[in-house]
């Protein structure tokens, strides 16, 4: 418990990177084969990630992230997408459950029935509010594997979507959700942590009064 405390005090936005400092492949692997545990809906994981280390890449996105600085020091940018047609590849998710005899017939169909009826029923607006919680939910995780292994980062809302989308040629079905800045901070220009309000202004129990 007291190291994930420390790993949660410890994480902060890095607004400033040391500029020149790789991040190996397998730095990311390790953290993408941690981040396969993350919670997802009806375990269809939603979340996908696109690793930017190049740096004519990264000056391309910076430019489509309204020229912001940390992109052109950070070590990596990542673009986390969420897959509005995750539902679609459920019987992928559930089919070696199946094989292996852990789920039976019976079960299998219910499931995927149960996913198709609710993302079917319920719209082209909630597979996109899906593909946000989920692919949200699994940034944070990110955030939080990367520091536990001596990473900085920062997500950030700050880009135009639709140039994004189409300088990494992102297909339609996967939805720009955020992006993460990543490398080792400067902590020398690190800015002050901001007010947190107490407890009591942001969590109610059991009802509204």
């Amino acid at each position: 418990m007291a190291e994930l405390k420390n790993i949660i005090e410890e994480r902060r936005s890095a607004n400033n990177f040391i500029k020149g400092i790789k991040i190996l492949k397998q730095d990311f692997i390790d953290i993408f084969e941690m981040l396969k545990l993350a919670p997802s809906c009806f375990n269809i994981q939603h979340a996908n990630y696109l690793v930017i280390t190049d740096e004519e890449k990264k000056e391309a996105l910076r430019e489509a992230a309204f020229n912001q600085y940390k992109i052109h020091t950070a070590s990596a940018a990542i673009i986390v997408l969420g897959d509005k047609e995750a539902y679609k590849k459920a019987d992928k998710i559930y089919s070696g459950m199946l094989n292996l005899r852990m789920l039976s017939q019976f079960d299998y169909d219910n499931m995927l029935n149960d996913i198709n009826s609710m993302y079917e029923g319920r719209g082209e607006l909630f597979q996109r509010d899906e593909a946000i919680r989920n692919a949200s939910l699994s940034a944070m995780m990110f955030m939080l594997i990367a520091k536990d292994k001596g990473w900085d980062t920062c997500p950030m809302i700050g880009f135009d979507s639709e140039k994004v989308r189409e300088l990494f040629n992102i297909p339609i079905n996967l939805e720009p959700v955020m992006l993460i800045t990543m490398g080792k901070e400067d902590t020398t220009k690190r800015r002050f942590r901001g007010y947190r309000k107490p407890v009591g202004e942001f969590v109610v129990f059991e009802e509204f009064k």
